[in-house]
């Protein structure tokens, strides 16, 4: 069973929260998916994690390049399992996986201040625990910190 995570985002945004979180992923040696539910989100983040920060970039590819396997990070709109075959499974504002059973971690990220994505986060919730997966919930404080919060 994976170890699913949810992230409740309240004081930062996607961008600047995710780069963050992948960088732990690819230090621990993960291969990570990252799932987005449009292509223009998808290529909205292709382009930040080349620019966002002017000292570093986080190497990545999209299924729409055609290089998917070689990807230490893959950003996919697609639910089925990834071409770069990862061990962590990154859902953002809503996507659903196909099924998270094979990965290590599956990671759900979601605005605060979107109530689709609020009610979407919940349900995901209630499907990975029934699916027997350890799940974890944790929010941003004001200072941007992640505190466990279940």
């Amino acid at each position: 069973m994976a170890e699913v995570l949810f992230y409740h985002l309240t004081e930062s945004r996607l961008e600047e929260a995710l780069p963050d979180l992948l960088e732990k992923c690819l230090a621990r040696g993960w291969r990570v998916v990252v799932q987005t539910l449009t292509e223009e989100r998808r290529d909205a983040l292709d382009h930040h994690l080349w620019t966002f920060r002017d000292d570093a970039f986080i190497a990545h590819g999209t299924d729409a390049d055609g290089s998917g396997a070689l990807q230490p990070i893959l950003l996919t709109v697609d639910a089925a399992q990834a071409a770069n075959d990862p061990q962590c499974r990154f859902l953002v504002e809503g996507a659903e996986p196909a099924s998270l059973e094979g990965y290590v971690r599956g990671v759900y990220l979601f605005d605060g201040h979107d109530e689709a994505q609020l009610s979407s986060a919940r349900a995901r919730w209630t499907i990975e625990k029934n699916a027997g997966h350890q799940v974890t919930y944790w929010q941003q404080t004001d200072d941007r910190r992640w505190v466990k919060k279940a």
